[in-house]
């Protein structure tokens, strides 16, 4: 039998009405303006304090083409804040012995998953995956999925290995995942309008997507189950989910002990504050440590972060491709204090108007015209990440020639980084032009040994 959760339920009934905080408010006030600013049509958020009513409230629609309102039970995407819902599962069989942290994965399974005959497999555990420390890409390319490094040497972030996890839980308990996910979190934590899936049954409920143009795109109505991205939740339910975790509820203190410890650096140069617990991300910072994670689904974006010692945070959803955009503004109202890590780290999601106006006159004009208004014109180059997401815009449309002029140009304005030279070959590939492709995914390799998707591309074409 699980025990509910009677003190958070009655946070959450009282909402807003309760609230001493003057943050609340103060979002109030803030948050529609930076959606007009950064395009946004919908955002869901909370902001929660222990000890203290938890603040609910939405902003805008869920849907810009019908105008529908967002509601209490408007689901958004979690994306990559399902991970930290499929952490706190593993947390909770290591806590019943049922999982031990670093243990074999293979030996849980029985056999070696999708790896194949890599050794290295051995070394993939549990801690490993929830510390992206497992050696596995984000995504595999194809059926078979690569080991990149020997597992524990360092940071890679890596949607895969909670993909695998989940199949080990599975394993465990006999289980689907999803009813797994029912089981252990939202039925105990009254999470009644959250599922690891989208809910064909109640499709008018699940808010669709939106560009960074603003306009509406398409719902994700998928319904495959996936333990890094699947999962579809309100702001409400995941601040409870949150206030629980953050608390350590249900989870053994042993275990609970080791949460919050680094385990692995994605770039202790850039980023010397950010690290990875379990299955959390970390930033230390003169002003406090701080759990977060990100989601990204491409149109639709979500946030959370939460004062570690305080056990305070915010968290809100967008059906928008520039979610985290307001990142920084919402932080620092929510949050006070500094967050520089998590800013640096979602800084790729800023929207640009100069950005919005260079578009426009592309779609209309084509890539040559557009590209030369804008060299005369500019006061300041658009920036490398919004330059990308115009080129793959482009790509996804199959406009394969204005798509190639686009990153050619991000080429130019940023040689330095390897990712521009491999978004450009990526476009020659798509366009059938193999040697320029392999030229410039080479040049990205060599800017960036790390870069496995060159690499695996490069292997590809050369076979072919």
């Amino acid at each position: 039998m699980f025990r509910y959760l009677p003190t958070l339920c009655c946070l959450f009934a009282a909402l807003s009405a309760g609230a001493q905080s003057s943050v609340p408010s103060e979002l109030s006030s803030r948050i529609p303006a930076l959606m007009q600013r950064d395009r946004i049509p919908g955002l869901t958020v909370a902001y929660f304090e222990t000890g203290k009513p938890v603040w609910v409230q939405h902003f805008g629609v869920a849907a810009k083409g019908t105008g529908a309102p967002i509601t209490d039970s408007t689901r958004f995407e979690a994306a990559s804040l399902t991970k930290v819902v499929t952490a706190y599962m593993a947390l909770l069989l290591t806590g019943s012995h049922e999982l031990n942290l670093d243990t074999s994965l293979r030996d849980y399974l029985g056999n070696n998953y999708d790896v194949g005959d890599d050794p290295r497999f051995a070394g993939v555990t549990a801690r490993r995956v929830l510390s992206h420390s497992a050696g596995f890409p984000n995504w595999r390319r194809d059926s078979l999925l690569p080991i990149l490094f020997t597992p524990g040497e360092k940071f890679q972030y890596s949607g895969e290995g909670f993909v695998l996890l989940a199949k080990v839980m599975e394993k465990i308990k006999g289980r689907p995942f999803a009813q797994l996910a029912h089981d252990s979190v939202f039925l105990p934590l009254g999470m009644r309008h959250s599922k690891m899936m989208f809910d064909t049954t109640l499709r008018a409920l699940h808010a669709p997507r939106h560009t960074w143009m603003g306009n509406q795109g398409y719902a994700a109505d998928y319904r495959n189950v996936n333990a890094a991205a699947s999962m579809r939740t309100t702001a409400k339910d995941y601040a409870s989910f949150l206030q629980a975790f953050l608390s350590g509820y249900r989870i053994a203190p042993a275990v609970f002990a080791q949460v919050f410890r680094s385990y692995s650096f994605p770039d202790a140069k850039k980023m010397p504050g950010v690290s990875w617990g379990l299955g959390l991300g970390l930033d230390s910072s003169a002003t406090g440590r701080y759990a977060w994670h990100w989601g990204d689904q491409g149109d639709s974006k979500a946030l959370f972060v939460a004062d570690i010692r305080h056990r305070k945070g915010i968290v809100y959803f967008t059906n928008s491709a520039n979610g985290l955009s307001p990142a920084a503004d919402i932080l620092s109202t929510g949050l006070g204090g500094s967050q520089q890590g998590v800013v640096d780290w979602v800084a790729y999601g800023k929207f640009e108007a100069p950005a919005a106006a260079f578009y426009t006159s592309l779609l209309q004009d084509g890539a040559e015209k557009a590209l030369r208004a804008y060299l005369t014109t500019r006061e300041n180059k658009i920036g490398e990440d919004m330059m990308n997401s115009i080129g793959y815009d482009l790509l996804r449309t199959k406009k394969y020639g204005d798509a190639i002029a686009v990153f050619r140009q991000n080429s130019v304005d940023y040689p330095g980084s390897a990712n521009v030279w491999d978004s450009l070959a990526e476009a020659y590939m798509e366009n059938g032009e193999k040697e320029p492709a392999i030229v410039n995914y080479e040049k990205s390799l060599r800017m960036n040994p790390g870069n496995s998707n060159a690499a695996q591309m490069l292997k590809k074409l050369r076979a072919q």
